[in-house]
């Protein structure tokens, strides 16, 4: 009776904790990054504010940080014409799939402690992540048509 109490825990345990691929993930995502370029799936000319925020060339150059022991972090804006300084957040990495390696970020903008006046937040793909580069994507409609954004950044040293 012992043995399989004890086994039973041991698999409970093990199906709550996060998989490998999220945790290499973390960190791979730890440290600060740049927001190089924010690109669209179809041509034009489109007027997106990036995550209730400010516009795709305000968010373009900006400074980000990563602090996955605390699922937080900060991205700064310093564009001089936009509204400049670091709005945090909180971010969670959630596997979609074990076989592909895709997987959801979900992130929530905060305040400097952690609170959400809102808690509403962002889910988006988390479609690529090296040591050096990550891609997310964020797919929606645009006139009833599949559009999708494409956010590029650069790892920092």
């Amino acid at each position: 009776m012992k043995k399989t109490l004890l086994f039973l825990f041991v698999i409970t345990l093990m199906s709550c904790g996060t998989s490998k691929t999220v945790r290499t993930s973390k960190k791979v995502i730890k440290g600060n990054w740049t927001l190089n370029t924010v690109t669209y799936s179809k041509a034009g000319t489109y007027d997106v504010t990036l995550l209730n925020d400010v516009s795709k060339a305000c968010f373009e150059g900006s400074d980000w940080q990563f602090i996955p022991n605390n699922n937080t972090g900060i991205y700064t804006i310093t564009k001089s014409d936009c509204i400049t300084g670091g709005r945090y957040f909180n971010f969670t990495i959630q596997e979609v799939d074990e076989v592909t390696g895709l997987y959801d970020f979900l992130l929530k903008p905060t305040d400097e402690k952690g609170k959400s006046e809102s808690n509403a937040g962002f889910r988006l793909n988390l479609s690529s992540l090296s040591d050096t580069d990550m891609q997310w994507q964020q797919s929606l409609k645009v006139d009833g048509e599949p559009f999708t954004i494409f956010m590029n950044f650069t790892k920092t040293q």
